[in-house]
């Protein structure tokens, strides 16, 4: 039984008639899936069929471990979403509830090779000079949590130094016990920084600009 309602599929199909260049998903998992692995690999299988231009990789964690390193995944579920370039634009953890839509904005982004961020956004960004890793801590229930991801997001496409992703907190709970994140969602920037909540994009770069020393 499909993940994806019809009217569902339908109105994917119309949105991604917007798709400009192709985009490759690469989705890791394993030969025994965890639990939320075959779902996630469902999905983006289901999503992919919607479009010409949307490319699938499924890759096993531990026999293609060479590609995970390249890619820099580091647990599974984990789905790299990658245009003309690798952005660094990743999702940890199945992109369910409100982040299903992330998912598809953040493809729709990606083909379009334009992060939608303002001047002035990018004006700060552009002083970032060192590696950033942004992880956008979020439960799929929250409704102000994908404003933080699209940000990561947006941000990991507008700069070469920095890297987004969205992290399932629940399938992944040792880290919200390090990073102590007693709410979603809670940005953590370079290890040692946070934001919290959907801030504005402005909150995000001076918090960025702040985790590089700027």
């Amino acid at each position: 039984m499909g993940l994806l309602k019809e009217k569902d599929k339908a109105t994917l199909k119309k949105n991604f008639e917007e798709l400009q260049t192709e985009v490759k998903l690469v989705m890791f998992t394993q030969e025994t899936e965890c639990e939320y692995c075959s779902v996630t690999r469902q999905m983006v299988e289901e999503l992919a069929e919607l479009s010409g231009k949307i490319a699938l990789e499924v890759r096993d964690f531990v026999k293609d471990a060479d590609v995970a390193k390249k890619l820099g995944i580091d647990k599974i579920p984990a789905i790299a979403v990658i245009g003309e370039k690798d952005y660094g634009i990743r999702f940890y953890g199945i992109p369910a509830g409100y982040e299903f839509t992330t998912l598809v904005e953040g493809i729709l982004d990606v083909s379009r090779g334009d992060p939608g961020l303002s001047k002035d956004v990018l004006k700060e960004l552009a002083k970032v000079d060192k590696p950033v890793h942004m992880q956008a801590m979020i439960s799929p229930t929250c409704p102000y949590c994908p404003k933080a991801v699209r940000t990561a997001h947006r941000f990991a496409m507008a700069s070469e130094h920095i890297r987004g992703d969205m992290v399932e907190i629940s399938e992944f709970p040792h880290l919200a016990v390090k990073y102590n994140v007693q709410g979603v969602p809670n940005t953590i920037i370079n290890e040692k920084h946070s934001i919290v909540g959907g801030q504005p994009e402005m909150a995000f770069a001076k918090a960025v600009i702040k985790a590089v020393g700027k």
